[in-house]
């Protein structure tokens, strides 16, 4: 179904019936202009591209502002993407969709880009445990052994190694929407989405 792009806003808390506090992402979800609509006959896919934000004219291109003048908008959007429709599904370049999209207690699946780490080691980056920290060991972090010497003489590809962490798409699924404000275009969403402060997400059922 088609879902909504929003940008990370920060955590807070909300309070239920009940008064358990409950830790939750606030993210600003759309509204979201239908920029265009793929078809199957022409496209080979059922798909709607949403926008969200926008930006100067001066900072596009000419093609992307005649993109976003077919929609009717004034000003390219920020961010571009695309979401599969499933059967029954119709939407008309130019309609608007909105966080009224969702309700309290929805299932929902975010996508977004998980915080840059830079280069770690292989302790932080893969979990490992690490070397004893007595008996004279002076290298407590270190990866070890990393392969075979004789036969094949090589480290295999895809050995968990130090590198660089984070920076990657993160999908997290079966988050629970606890509040929406159609007024404010605010979703709240109990526990932790990907990526930092005013990030883009995408947000689908």
């Amino acid at each position: 179904m088609a879902g909504l792009i929003g940008k990370k806003i920060g955590m807070t808390r909300v309070f239920d019936e009940e008064g358990v506090a409950l830790p939750v992402t606030v993210l600003e979800a759309g509204p979201c202009p239908v920029v265009q609509v793929k078809s199957k006959e022409r496209d080979g896919y059922r798909a709607i591209q949403l926008g969200f934000g926008s930006r100067k004219t001066k900072h596009a291109t000419r093609a992307e502002v005649g993109h976003a003048a077919r929609a009717g908008l004034e000003n390219p959007p920020a961010i571009l993407r695309e979401f599969p429709l499933g059967d029954g599904e119709a939407f008309e370049v130019g309609q608007q969709l909105t966080v009224s999209l969702f309700s309290p207690g929805d299932r929902i699946k975010v996508v977004g880009t998980s915080k840059g780490k830079g280069f770690q080691g292989a302790m932080k980056r893969h979990g490992f445990t690490g070397r004893p920290g007595s008996h004279g060991h002076p290298y407590v972090r270190i990866v070890g052994s990393i392969g075979p010497g004789t036969n094949p003489s090589r480290v295999i590809k895809g050995k968990r190694m130090p590198g660089r962490m984070g920076g990657a798409r993160v999908t997290v699924r079966n988050l629970q929407v606890v509040r929406v404000d159609p007024d404010r275009n605010l979703l709240f969403v109990k526990g932790a989405v990907p990526g930092a402060r005013n990030s883009y997400v995408l947000i689908t059922k």
